[in-house]
């Protein structure tokens, strides 16, 4: 009877160790679980903290070749525009060479005229201006040309044909004094006078001397422009003159696109001027 007592609690006990087995088990697979999920979020994590270090890599790796591609483009056109200026200054040394050697030209065959005083000759910078008086080359009070005039101009072409890079402005200029009674009729103020000897002369260097026309202007700017006052004879003799001034092909360049560039705007009252052209 005993016996049968022992041995009944022997099933509770096996029952109580399989629970007890089986919640180790379950305790052990749910530690396993929460583990394994940790690493997962924090693999996740590592993998976008990658992506994102990756994107702002490729961020400033793009920043650093747009900036590079930047430079180089700076870098050539700081390259040509070093050239062009280069290019610019040996255009302009071989201008100012070859107004010298015009200079001298002139100053050996307009010598006699230069010593009397009846020519001047300046050179300033890229351009070079000569100077005629009047009684040098016109008849008192008139436009025709002289022959004396004939004659200086004749040998002024000879040089000036011979400068083939210039654009020879022919201007003329007169003093305060109205036109005579006599002349009225054909020249009523000193615009048309000056023009009119300012297209007489240019006519001149182009059928005598040989100059093309395609070079020259001939303009009229009256009274306005006096080298000295008019009170006095010397003054207005000083006055009363033709000028030819010769301006380096690039000069006239650019002055033409800084014309353009002005041609919108208002601009102050310009003088006479008559392109030479064939004809009467």
């Amino acid at each position: 009877m005993e016996t049968e007592r022992g041995r009944a609690w022997v099933p509770w006990l096996v029952t109580a160790l399989v629970a007890v087995l089986a919640g180790l088990v379950l305790y052990l697979a749910h530690r396993n679980t929460t583990a394994a999920d940790a690493a997962a979020v924090a693999a996740a994590a590592r993998a976008s903290e990658a992506e994102a270090a990756q994107a702002l890599l490729e961020t400033k790796l793009a920043a650093l070749e747009a900036e590079r591609a930047k430079l180089a483009s700076e870098k050539d056109q700081l390259n040509t525009e070093k050239t062009q200026l280069s290019q610019t200054v040996q255009e302009q040394e071989a201008e100012l060479a070859r107004l010298k050697a015009t200079f001298e030209d002139l100053q050996d065959k307009m010598k006699k005229e230069i010593a009397e005083g009846a020519i001047r000759l300046t050179q300033n910078g890229g351009r070079l201006q000569v100077d005629l008086v009047d009684k040098v080359i016109f008849d008192s009070g008139d436009a025709s040309i002289s022959a004396r005039g004939q004659e200086v101009l004749t040998r002024l072409g000879g040089v000036l044909a011979k400068v083939d890079d210039k654009l020879i402005q022919v201007s003329g200029h007169t003093d305060d004094s109205p036109p005579t009674q006599k002349l009225q009729a054909t020249f009523p103020t000193n615009w048309e006078l000056s023009v009119a000897r300012a297209v007489n002369v240019v006519r001149f260097l182009q059928d005598k001397g040989g100059v093309p026309a395609k070079r020259m202007l001939a303009a009229g700017y009256g009274d306005t422009r006096p080298l000295a006052a008019n009170a006095s004879p010397q003054g207005r003799a000083r006055n009363r003159r033709i000028e030819l001034l010769l301006i380096p092909e690039l000069a006239a360049r650019r002055n033409t696109v800084l014309a353009k560039s002005a041609a919108a705007k208002p601009t102050a009252a310009k003088p006479a001027v008559l392109k030479k052209t064939k004809g009467k």
